[in-house]
């Protein structure tokens, strides 16, 4: 059974719009069996962008129901049916988020009529609802509201089923096993283990239960195909925080070097990067094993990686080859002589000169702080989660209760120590470049700021 649904919104953010009419029609394969659409209030203002597109206005929706006065039908309508869609995450995700606020886990297996047009349909110039149904002859009553494109969608994924009935049976989740089903759509890491036990693959999601859907279904690629073949059972790890999702599925695959992760299996951080001050007063960076027992700036698994990301940090910030041990001969460096090197090497450039872009070169490298906490999400409405970064190296992660005083000691109580290295740290400063909002609490012998 289908259930092909469309909604009007308030807004494009599932989190803070909310819906103003849906719409269900119910099809058995063959033919509409059932059919529900109704505006909805949606107890916020409509916006005037919104209204022009879709015609609904606060006057229109003011006496209708609100959400929850129509869930019940909506779970009893799509009970046991796959949920389909045009873009079918939109719709979904908008109606779960509808459920969460009334502290209802929705849940239905999902189908794309534009993932399904696209790979039914392929070379198209565009899949979106009004352009396909014109290139397919198929008539929208009115556009941009929930019956009229719900009905279209109806139309489409009619002919999607006489184009291959056997792909979209395999892709509207009827067949995905129990094994899957009992994984949340959460944030997390999760592990594919063969008949043995042996886990052959470790992943990390947003939305793990979708993932290991999109596992299932890919048959793209020979090592796909394999690695499904092999799957046997599922674990998985719930996380709450994305961050804490990527750090931690990093360090399993080191710890555990799974078959099917074979980009992602280094485990041994031989070089790093430090810095010492010479006795001029130059600041030097090195590339070695170990120095002096001091933590490298940043670390890599080759002398390979590590010279040629030195190399790019000389170039960028116009530093001394001979200063940096990448010229090794007796006088100036090879760039002083093409004008790429202000003269650190024979002193026609101060130390104070120099240092300033060094320390630049070293800030890039490492951390904007050396000892912060970053918060997040935790693995439930009552608890943050905390990864802790201290003189620049990653330290580990935890979880505290969300009411808890945000002192070092209670932060600290709550790490789990993990490895430090290399991706770890770009990680975490990838992580905070896309979130820039992101709490950080920074921390100086014991004291927070």
């Amino acid at each position: 059974m289908y259930a092909i649904i469309d909604v009007e919104t308030t807004g494009g953010n599932f989190a803070s719009e909310r819906l103003t009419e849906i719409a269900i029609y119910l099809h058995d394969g063959e033919k509409i069996v059932d059919e529900f659409s109704t505006l909805i209030n949606p107890e916020q203002s409509i916006p005037f962008m919104i209204t022009r597109l879709t015609g609904i206005t606060n006057e229109m929706v003011a006496g209708a129901p609100r959400f929850y006065e129509v869930a019940k039908k909506i779970v009893e309508m799509t009970e046991g049916a796959t949920f389909v869609g045009h873009n079918a995450s939109f719709d979904y995700n908008f109606i779960r988020h509808e459920f969460k606020r009334l502290g209802y886990n929705f849940r239905r297996q999902t189908l794309c009529t534009v993932r399904m047009s696209r790979k039914l349909l392929p070379g198209l110039p565009s899949y979106s609802l009004g352009n396909l149904c014109e290139m397919l002859g198929i008539r929208i009553e009115n556009r941009h509201r929930a019956a009229g494109d719900a009905l279209a969608t109806v139309k489409l994924l009619e002919l999607l089923l006489k184009t291959d009935p056997e792909t979209i049976d395999r892709f509207s989740g009827f067949s995905i096993p129990e094994m899957i089903k009992a994984v949340p759509d959460e944030t997390g890491v999760y592990y594919m283990h063969d008949e043995q036990g042996k886990i052959i693959y470790i992943g990390k999601s947003k939305n793990m239960f979708d993932r290991l859907v999109q596992h299932y279904r890919n048959n793209d690629t020979r090592k796909a195909v394999e690695m499904r073949n092999k799957m046997a059972s599922v674990s998985f790890e719930r996380t709450g925080s994305e961050l804490v999702a990527l750090l931690f599925e990093s360090d399993e695959i080191k710890k555990h070097k799974p078959l099917y992760n074979r980009q992602q299996r280094r485990a041994i951080f031989s070089y790093g990067m430090f810095d010492f001050v010479d006795e001029n007063g130059y600041r030097n960076l090195k590339i070695g094993h170990r120095f002096n027992g001091q933590q490298a700036i940043t670390s890599f698994t080759t002398m390979e990686h590590a010279r040629k990301y030195l190399y790019g940090i000389v170039e960028r910030f116009t530093l001394c080859q001979k200063l940096c041990g990448l010229y090794e001969t007796q006088g100036a460096c090879f760039h002083f002589g093409i004008r790429q090197c202000r003269g650190a090497c024979t002193g026609a450039e101060t130390p104070e000169s120099y240092n300033r872009r060094a320390d630049a070169a070293i800030r890039l490298s490492g951390f904007m702080h050396p000892d912060f906490y970053i918060l997040g999400k935790g693995r439930d409405d009552e608890e943050l989660s905390v990864v802790k970064v201290a003189a620049g190296r990653y330290c580990g992660f935890g979880f505290i209760h969300s009411g808890e005083t945000l002192r070092v000691e209670n932060l600290d109580s709550c790490i789990k120590c993990r490895d430090d290295n290399r991706d770890t740290r770009q990680i975490i400063q990838t992580y905070l470049k896309k979130n820039p909002k992101t709490k950080i609490i920074r921390f100086n012998g014991g004291i927070t700021d």
